[in-house]
């Protein structure tokens, strides 16, 4: 099943773009509903590099939803940069998820402002329909987080 987002962000590409790159921006974007840490380091790189980075995701910080891994790679379509995991969750509850492909797309809007896509694609076998309850709702929080860290980065320069 898939979740989509389509924003339009009062921020520039290249900010748009660099907050995606950030790890810290990932669990801004998320807080305080999930709070992610790094698994089996002190704490997060600058910036993703390419390879795995496994990461720890917990509700409000106390209840435990799994671990997950980040694969991330990037291309270019037309006038747009995509970012793309292909990792997915590996333990715990979100363990249930088999399938998981997670695209963002950044690109340019006339005005200087921003197009952010977000697309993910998920299976989980017969309990996709409510896990996809679960990520649905997940993305809406995210759209919240995503244009609130979006401005809050535009902002401080």
């Amino acid at each position: 099943m898939r979740v989509v987002l389509r924003l339009e962000l009062d921020a520039y590409p290249d900010e748009v773009w660099a907050m995606l790159q950030d790890p810290i921006a990932l669990g801004e974007v998320v807080a305080p509903l999930i709070e992610i840490e790094p698994v089996g380091h002190r704490r997060f790189p600058p910036t993703w590099n390419s390879g795995d980075h496994l990461v720890r995701l917990r509700v409000f910080g106390i209840l435990p939803l799994g671990d997950q891994r980040i694969r991330l790679s990037t291309s270019r379509r037309g006038g747009a940069r995509i970012l793309e995991d292909s990792g997915g969750p590996v333990s715990g509850a979100i363990g249930l998820v088999r399938h998981w492909r997670h695209r963002m797309a950044v690109s340019p809007l006339p005005d200087g402002r921003t197009l952010y896509r977000d697309r993910l694609d998920i299976s989980a076998g017969v309990v996709t329909p409510f896990v996809w309850i679960g990520a649905w709702a997940l993305w809406q929080f995210r759209a919240v987080g995503i244009r609130r860290v979006a401005v809050a980065r535009t902002h401080r320069r």
